[in-house]
């Protein structure tokens, strides 16, 4: 598929492309979604799609779309091409094409004739669905999370993905911080959440427990974070990824940047592989990367990492 605009007409789409699991797709975006009406930021570029929500400039979530997890990806735009538009309405489209005995591929075409998102169910011999969304000039991003590591060796520990959504869940104090500490002597992660009381939830790393999948820590570092941001973090993560016993990637980078990643994934089901792009049958591709990034709040009391 070529990503040349050489020659290209002017009424020619920037991105036509076709998905041939929309389940996955719509699971990914709605681990994104932490309230009803919310405001997103689609990008298109030849290496995929990525989706960008945020609130109040301390809480922003990435979902990339990776072109390998289509079927068909063909780019023609001038670089990379923003737009805005209501996340839960592209939920909700994806939601009808993905219903019940409606196993079709989907088309995704930007733009239409009034900078729409045109979306259209394709190799189906019985009807053939159509949505329009209507997008918007993209608000510009309120900030620049720059995630980088504050030593020369990073601050991240893998863990169950149900374990660490139960403990965020269990932590629930309205209007309260999590203090997230991590400490090499002896190896652990604590998860600390204040309010009336102080509850504490602590992973210990040892190298015969399946807790804690990976811990990496030279130094200690202490950091609170706001519940309501943390909890938007796990609040929606996929049966899929609990039932797939997947791991949540979780990293504290310099002035206490917090970074927490998903996979999840968007295989057909039933099906041990699928025809990509490339021509090639591959499905450890079908992965959707979701990143979470939480600033975390001033306090004098936390034990920086510097």
């Amino acid at each position: 598929m070529s990503s040349s605009t050489s020659g290209r007409d002017d009424d020619a789409p920037d991105l036509v492309c076709q998905l041939d699991c929309v389940h996955g797709m719509v699971e990914a975006l709605s681990s994104a979604r932490w309230k009803r009406h919310q405001d997103a930021v689609m990008e298109l570029s030849q290496h995929g799609v990525v989706i960008t929500v945020e609130e109040s400039g301390c809480l922003q979530a990435k979902v990339f779309l990776k072109r390998e997890l289509f079927v068909e990806y063909e780019y023609a735009g001038q670089g990379r091409v923003r737009f805005g538009l209501s996340l839960g309405l592209l939920i909700d489209c994806l939601n009808i094409f993905s219903s019940p005995g409606h196993a079709s591929a989907v088309e995704i075409r930007y733009p239409g004739p009034d900078m729409q998102l045109l979306l259209k169910s394709v190799g189906s011999p019985d009807a053939c669905m159509y949505a329009e969304i209507r997008t918007r000039i993209p608000d510009t991003v309120s900030w620049d999370f720059q995630f980088e590591h504050a030593g020369n060796t990073p601050v991240t520990f893998t863990v169950k993905s149900a374990i660490l959504k139960e403990s965020i869940d269990d932590l629930e104090w309205p209007g309260s911080n999590i203090q997230i500490q991590m400490q090499p002597d002896p190896p652990s992660v604590i998860l600390k959440g204040e309010g009336h009381g102080d509850l504490q939830i602590e992973y210990p790393y040892y190298a015969n427990t399946d807790l804690l999948i990976a811990f990496q820590c030279d130094r200690e570092v202490s950091y609170r974070y706001k519940y309501k941001f943390l909890r938007a973090t796990t609040s929606n993560i996929p049966s899929s990824v609990i039932k797939e016993n997947r791991g949540t990637k979780v990293q504290i980078g310099r002035g206490g940047m917090l970074k927490i990643q998903h996979l999840i994934s968007v295989a057909r089901p039933g099906m041990p592989y699928y025809r990509n792009i490339a021509g090639g049958d591959d499905q450890t591709s079908r992965i959707v990367y979701v990143e979470f990034f939480v600033k975390p709040e001033e306090d004098d009391n936390t034990v920086n990492d510097a």
